[in-house]
Formats: C-alpha cells, structure tokens, sequence
C-alpha cells in the first residue's frame, strides 16, 4: 500500500484532539483505518492558548492512531477554526490575450492566485479563496467556463481569513509533535464533506457544527458555500452554565449534559431527579433533570438564535429547501433537531458522516462528534485528486509542445536536405 493513498485529518477542537487515518478503497468510498484522541488541555475557542499541552495532546492521540491502524504518520490535513476566522465576498477579473484561444486552467488558476493578493487588516492572512461563478466579457455567467471563448474573465468569490498568529501557532504545535501540515482545512468545509449530500448542497442548505468552544455554519446554496461564520458558544458554555447552576464540579457537569441532558425541559416530567456523590464527606446531591433541561435548553435557544440570525444576514433564508443539518458533539444532545426546527421554522436533521464512509472496524468515527476529522480525510482526497488532475494536465502540454518543437526541427532538416539534394 503506497503511503500516497493514505490520508491523516487531524481535528484540533477545543474539547478533544482527534487525528484520522483513511484510505480510498476500489469503490471510491473512505475506509478508516483507525483513529486515536485525546482530551484538548491547549485550546480555547478553536485558538491554540498553550502549546505544550497542545503539542502533548497531539502526540497522544497521533500515536493512538499510529498504533491503531499499523502506520507511521508525519503528514496531516490540519483543521482550523476560531472566532478569528471572517468571510467576505470580492470579484476579480483577468484581460486575456487573445479570443482565439479558449479559457483553460491556467486563467482560472491565475485568476484564484490574483485573491491571494488581496491587502487584508494587519495580522490576518487569506486561507481559502472559492469561487462562486464566472463571468466572460461581462455578460455570461457560468459555473464552468474552461472551453469558452473571452476576453474579460471574472470571477465571484467567497473569502475566508483568519489569524496569521493563530495559523501560525497551529503549525508549530504540529512540528514540535513532529507532524508536517500538507494542508489548513476551515473546519465548516471539512464537515460539510463528511454529512452533507450533493442534492442538499444543491437545493440549500445549512450547516451547524456545535463544538465545544465554537459553532461553525455553513450555507450551501445551488452547490456553492454562499456565507460562511464562527460564533463563539459551544458545549463547553453549556457545561459551564450547568456546573455554575447545580454548584457541581465540571466533570459531573459534562457527564450530567452527556447522560440526561436535553434541549427541551417540557419533554422532561418533574419527578425526574438524579443523585450526584457529594465532594469528600459530604451528603450526595439531587438534581432535578427538568431544572437541568431548562439550564441547557435557555443556552441552545441563544446558540441558535446566533445562527438563525447569519441565516438571515447571508440573504439566502428563503431558498435553503434543504433546511438546517446539525453535526458536532453539541448536536448529540436529545431534542436539539426539535428546537432548532421551533425557532427557526426550518426542517432540521442531525447529520452524521457515514454517506462517504466504507464498513469500519472503528464504529466510533461514524459519530456526529467525529464529522470534522472525516471530514478533512475527505477534503485530503479531493486535494490530492486535482493536484493529479493539474499534473496529468502540465505532462500533456509539454509532451505536446516538444512535439511540435521535434516536428518544427524536423521539417527544417527535411527542408535544407532536399535544398542539398537540387543542388
């Protein structure tokens, strides 16, 4: 098995740090060979606050990975997230030389790097560029102009920025663990990848990743990322609000969300109570599981009313048939779809990241919680796939220029021999 056809997604949470190892199997599908985590000590809100214990955290879980599925792993795809991450929408244009010859690659290709260059607000650095449709000569509109005629060729594009710092320090985390980045992956796309059908991304649709530290959204809309956002609330604020309201310690807080937890008090009876162990002799504690949903349930209406209010900013409300698909740990939460679906009116489904997903020995990755590690082993593929496809592309055009340069020498031979020949 060539050490090509494996790919390493390594998510970089705020509660766990997850590292991925998947393979493509002949039916195309994503075989996981294993996967290993640890407890995140080192990152807060998706920005890495501590790189020892970051750099410990990655070497924990990368070596559980190592171990589970037989491989050695020195290359990864890196996730990024963080309430530093900004979207914007810009359109940039190339003059072409000449009508006759058809837009290729390499226009679309100069057209992308000319984004890179844009001037951004000092300490921010641009980390992907999607274009969302294409322009020639200020008429056309295309999703697919390779092939067409033009001069003036344009471009929408959908922006995503960040943190230099926070890239930066993500990169040195995963050196000093002795990995090297091959790619930096926003963590929305990678989980897009792992749960969202073709036919939603087509009709539109909405992404809602509910982490620890941060919730990510991504709206899709006709097959293109239309608005892209990072609000800074995850399940640790709801564990927080838990261990503050029932004056417990956060472990029992996290375990009380995981095992009782839920999103609507009204679906909980008052008779319901559970008893906590008290701190060293002290009497257990009893905690009613309605008091508890009502805790939870006043943080998810605020986490989702941030959301529905980017729906509404992003302009495209009322063309998401699709409705709204929650992933992430924080989506595991019982009667988090229904009151996602009561405040915003939409149709909602939890999704988990099996569509792509061959049988695996490790059942644990086809969890909404591990959406954004799959994810990126998904995103890995298709990079790798179109850095193939513009080598393929390079190989051709230079065979076929040293044949046209062989014909052109060839033909001047030809010709100085027969002028030889007449004389």
């Amino acid at each position: 098995m060539a050490s090509s056809e494996i790919i390493v997604g390594l998510d970089i949470g705020s509660t766990k740090i997850a590292c991925i190892v998947g393979r493509k199997n002949e039916y195309g599908k994503i075989e996981i060979l294993g996967m290993g985590k640890c407890d995140s000590l080192g990152v807060s809100r998706g920005i890495v606050s501590n790189i020892q214990n970051t750099v410990d955290s990655m070497k924990t879980a990368v070596i559980e990975a190592e171990k589970s599925a037989g491989v050695e792993i020195g290359l990864v795809n890196a996730g990024i997230a963080g309430q530093h991450i900004r979207s914007l929408q810009h359109r940039g244009n190339i003059m072409r030389n000449s009508i006759e010859e058809e837009i290729d690659q390499n226009d679309i290709d100069t057209l992308i790097e000319n984004m890179y260059k844009l001037v951004l607000p000092p300490g921010e650095e641009i980390i992907h560029v999607i274009p969302q449709d294409y322009i020639i000569d200020s008429e056309q509109v295309t999703k697919h102009p390779i092939g067409m005629a033009g001069i003036c060729l344009e471009a929408n594009f959908h922006i995503i920025t960040g943190l230099v710092s926070a890239a930066r320090n993500i990169e040195k985390c995963a050196n000093k663990a002795g990995l090297n980045i091959n790619d930096m992956i926003l963590e929305p796309l990678a989980s897009a990848e792992a749960v969202l059908s073709q036919e939603e991304k087509e009709a539109g649709v909405v992404l809602v990743d509910i982490g620890g530290g941060t919730t990510d959204i991504a709206i899709f809309q006709d097959d293109i990322i239309r608005h892209t956002a990072v609000i800074p609330l995850g399940g640790n604020v709801i564990t927080e609000d838990i261990k503050e309201g029932c004056s417990i310690i956060k472990h029992q807080a996290e375990a009380l969300k995981v095992k009782f937890g839920s999103a609507l008090a009204s679906e909980n009876k008052d008779e319901e109570i559970v008893s906590i162990p008290g701190l060293k002799g002290r009497n257990p504690k009893e905690i009613s599981l309605k008091n508890l949903a009502h805790i939870i349930q006043a943080r998810m209406e605020e986490i989702i009313e941030h959301v529905y209010y980017e729906i509404k900013t992003s302009g495209y409300e009322k063309k998401l048939i699709a409705g709204i698909v929650m992933t992430g740990g924080g989506s595991q939460l019982k009667h988090a779809s229904q009151l996602t679906e009561f405040i915003t009116g939409m149709d909602t489904r939890i999704g988990y990241p099996n569509e792509h997903l061959a049988k695996s020995p490790v059942a644990e990755t086809g969890t909404p919680m591990h959406a954004t590690g799959v994810g990126l082993v998904i995103k890995g593929f298709q990079n790798l796939d179109n850095k193939n496809k513009k080598k393929k592309k390079k190989i051709g055009i230079t065979t076929h220029s040293k044949n046209l340069k062989n014909n052109f020498i060839s033909k001047i031979k030809q010709f100085f021999e027969d002028e030889d020949s007449e004389l």
